[in-house]
C-alpha cells in the first residue's frame, strides 16, 4: 500500500474518531486539518501533530494531502466535498452524505467529473457480526426474506441539542433521530434486505424543545423483494439502549444488538454456526452511542478507511461509494415526506420532497 496523506475538514467531535482511525492504519497519515473556527483546527493539530489550516483552499493546495475526510455539520458536506474534488483530492464523507438528494448528487457528480474516489462513512457495515449476517443472506440461508427491522432507541438530553446552533435544524442537521442517529441502521437494513419500494411513516417531536426536527419516528416498509419491515428511531427513550437489527425469513432468523449476534437460528445448520455464535457475542466495547454520542469506537472507521485506501491503490470503486451513501438519505427523506403527508410514499423518489417547514 502506498503512503496516503489525509486532511480532515471539520474539527468537531467526529474528527477525533477519524484521527484515531487514521493513526491505526499502515500507509496513512493525518497531515492536515481545517475548520472554519480556527481554534478547533488548532486544537486537533496540537493533539495529533498535523498541520492546522484556517483557509480551506490552502489545505487543498498542499501536495501532501491526497485524501480528505469531511466531518462538518451534515448540511455543510457538499461545499467542501466539491471543492476537494475539484482540487483532485479523494473524498470521504461522514454520514449522511448530505441532507438532500440534490446535494448528494452534486458531490457524486463532481467526484466522477474529476476522477477522484468518493466514499460515504458507514462503519457498521464493517463490523464482523454484520459481515457474517450479510454473508448468510447472500448464501440464501434465510430462504425467502420476510421481515427486516431496525430499532434505535437512544437518549439525548436537551443539552445535546442546545450545544450547537446547527443541531436539530433542517438545514444543517437534515433531520433528527433518523437522519442523525439511526441512519447507520437504515443503511444496514437496505444493504441487507435490498431496496425499499414504499414507506408509510409517522414522526413527532415529543421530548425536546427548540428543535425543528423529529425526536421520534416509526415507519412501515415494503422492500422491492416483497418483504416487509419496520424502522423505529428515537432520541427520547431514557436511558438509551443498544441498537438492534432483526432479519427473518422462511428458513432462518438472526438478531444483532450493537455488534453482538444474539440470535442465529436456521432450519439447516451450517458448519460454522457454533463458531459464529461463540465469536460474535460479548463484543460491546462501547455503549454504541445509545446515551452518549462520544461513547463509540473507532475500529469500524479504521476498517472502512483501509478499504477506501485499497480502492484508491487498486483504482476501483470503494465498497460504500456515493450512490450507496445516497440510498439511506433517500429512504429517510421518503419517511419524512410520508410522515408529513400521512400517505404512503413510493421509492425511488423523483426529486427532493417538499416537507420542510
Amino acid at each position: 500500500m502506498s503512503q496516503h496523506g489525509i486532511g480532515v475538514i471539520g474539527c468537531g467531535m467526529i474528527s477525533n474518531f477519524h484521527a484515531k482511525a487514521i493513526a491505526d492504519i499502515t500507509g496513512a497519515k493525518l497531515v492536515a486539518c481545517f475548520d472554519t473556527i480556527g481554534a478547533s483546527a488548532d486544537r486537533l493539530a496540537a493533539a495529533t501533530g498535523c498541520r492546522a489550516y484556517h483557509v480551506l483552499g490552502e489545505m487543498l493546495a498542499d501536495p501532501a494531502v491526497t485524501i480528505v475526510t469531511i466531518g462538518t455539520p451534515s448540511g455543510a458536506h457538499m461545499e467542501p466535498a466539491v471543492e476537494a474534488a475539484r482540487a483532485g483530492k479523494h473524498v470521504v464523507v461522514e454520514k449522511p452524505l448530505e441532507v438532500t438528494l440534490a446535494r448528494c448528487d452534486a458531490i457524486i457528480q463532481e467526484c466522477a467529473k474529476n476522477h477522484v474516489k468518493l466514499s460515504a462513512v458507514f462503519p457498521s457495515r464493517f463490523h464482523d457480526s454484520n459481515v457474517e449476517l450479510k454473508r448468510a443472506i447472500d448464501e440464501n440461508r434465510f430462504g425467502r426474506l420476510t421481515l427486516g427491522d431496525s430499532f434505535v432507541k437512544w437518549f439525548r438530553p436537551q443539552s445535546y441539542y442546545d450545544s450547537g446552533a446547527w443541531r436539530g435544524t433542517w438545514k444543517l442537521d437534515g433531520g433528527g433521530a433518523l437522519m442523525n442517529q439511526a441512519i447507520h441502521s437504515v443503511d444496514l437494513l437496505t444493504w441487507l434486505m435490498g431496496p425499499v419500494s414504499e414507506v408509510h411513516a409517522a414522526a413527532a417531536t415529543l421530548a425536546h424543545e427548540r428543535i425543528e426536527v423529529e425526536d421520534t419516528a416509526v415507519a412501515a416498509l415494503r422492500f422491492a423483494s416483497g418483504a416487509l419491515g419496520v424502522i423505529e428511531a428515537t432520541t427520547a427513550a431514557y436511558p438509551g439502549y443498544l441498537k438492534r437489527i432483526e432479519i427473518h425469513g422462511s428458513e432462518g432468523s438472526a438478531m444483532i444488538e450493537e455488534e453482538d449476534i444474539v440470535k442465529w437460528d436456521f432450519a439447516k445448520p451450517g458448519p460454522r454456526d457454533d463458531v459464529i455464535r461463540a465469536q460474535m457475542q460479548a463484543h460491546r466495547s462501547t455503549g454504541g452511542g445509545a446515551s452518549d454520542p462520544t461513547a463509540i469506537g473507532h475500529h469500524g472507521h479504521a476498517k472502512q478507511f483501509r478499504e477506501v485506501l485499497a480502492a484508491i491503490d487498486e483504482n476501483r470503486t470503494p465498497a460504500i461509494d456515493g450512490h450507496e451513501g445516497r440510498r439511506s438519505v433517500e429512504i429517510i427523506l421518503a419517511i419524512y415526506e410520508s410522515a408529513a403527508s400521512n400517505q404512503p410514499v413510493q421509492l425511488p423518489l423523483k426529486a427532493d420532497p417538499q416537507f420542510r417547514r
